[in-house]
């Protein structure tokens, strides 16, 4: 079992929401798990959040940073948003049930 951290309001600032595709469904089958965190986040804080949010083991955290595609609407273009995605790999036996909520 992870090392108990204490939940700070910090957490919750890198971790805005679970990314459930298809293909994030796919890789919760090899223990990885994906979410939404915020563009400044980094590896180490990103590992942190989950261990102490969720009190799993984190293994390996990699991230991408999608950048918004530019559309048109009506005629008028305008631009996405840019967004951050972490692929967080957990320890062999750990699993997070991301449709239960935090």
């Amino acid at each position: 079992m992870a090392k108990k951290q204490e939940v700070d309001a910090r957490h919750y600032d890198v971790i805005l929401a679970p990314h459930i595709t298809e293909k994030s469904t796919l890789a919760s089958e090899a223990n990885a798990v994906v979410f939404k965190v915020a563009n400044d986040a980094t590896k180490p804080q990103i590992k942190e959040a989950v261990e102490a949010i969720y009190g799993k083991k984190v293994v390996s955290v990699n991230t991408i940073l999608t950048k918004g595609k530019t559309k048109r609407w009506r005629g008028k273009p305008y631009k996405r948003s840019d967004f951050k995605k972490a692929v967080v790999r957990l320890a062999e036996g750990e699993m997070i049930d991301i449709t239960t909520g935090i």
